[in-house]
Parts: structure tokens; sequence; C-alpha cells
């Protein structure tokens, strides 16, 4: 059987231009709200031009002992400038979890495929 997952490309996002950087603390207290932030190109930037471009990032989380993955956010990049203006993909949004566990991130590049990370984290 073919899987998607064997289509996921990743590796270190310092040395990789493709790969999504999460940002997120490594601790937080059960139910405390915090920022959980996506970015791409942090070390070695991304294009980001009409002919190659990051469309997407889809962000899940699968707490420890869950069966499944639960998904947090999709940010999706429609528009990405005009002229020598262009937008930079960085998707922000507000979590709060109950479990210890890791956020997945996956981005998509319309000429170089899809592209993972993985961030544990742990609830005190």
């Amino acid at each position: 059987m073919k899987s998607i997952g064997n289509l996921l490309q990743s590796g270190d996002w310092k040395g990789e231009k493709h790969v999504p950087v999460i940002h997120a603390p490594a601790k937080v207290s059960s139910g405390e709200k915090f920022d959980l932030k996506i970015t791409i190109g942090d070390a070695i930037g991304h294009p980001n031009s009409f002919e190659h471009y990051i469309a997407w990032f889809k962000v899940f989380f699968h707490p420890e002992g869950g069966k499944f993955p639960i998904e947090l956010a999709t940010f999706n990049f429609t528009a990405h400038g005009e002229g020598d203006n262009f937008t930079e993909p960085v998707g922000l949004t507000t979590v709060k979890l109950q479990k210890s566990g890791t956020i997945h991130a996956i981005s998509y590049c319309n000429i170089h495929g899809l592209w993972e990370n993985t961030q544990e984290i742990t609830i005190e």
C-alpha cells in the first residue's frame, strides 16, 4: 500500500530551508495558554516567489498514549506578493494542552513537496 507518510521529508531546519520550525515552550502547566508559532527558513531563507513558495502549514498534537493526533491549526498562504514584495509564511495560534506529547508540523513547497518537523512538549 502506498502511504503519504513515505512522501514526508525531514531534516535539520538549520540546514534545510523547507523544514517547518516549531516555536513552542518545552514545558508548560496543564491548561496554560501559550503561543505556538510555525515559521520556515529561519536559518536559510526560502525564496517565496511566484515560482517557488510555501503554500501551507498543518499542525497536529499527538498526546502521549493517544491513538490519533489532534489537528491544532492550518495556515494557508495563497497570496505571495507582487513585484519585489513577497510575504513570509508564518503561522501563529494560541494553544492550551492537558497532556504531554508531540507537536507535528508539516509544510508544503510547490516545488519540493512535503516537509515535517516535530517537537516534544511536557505538561506539568
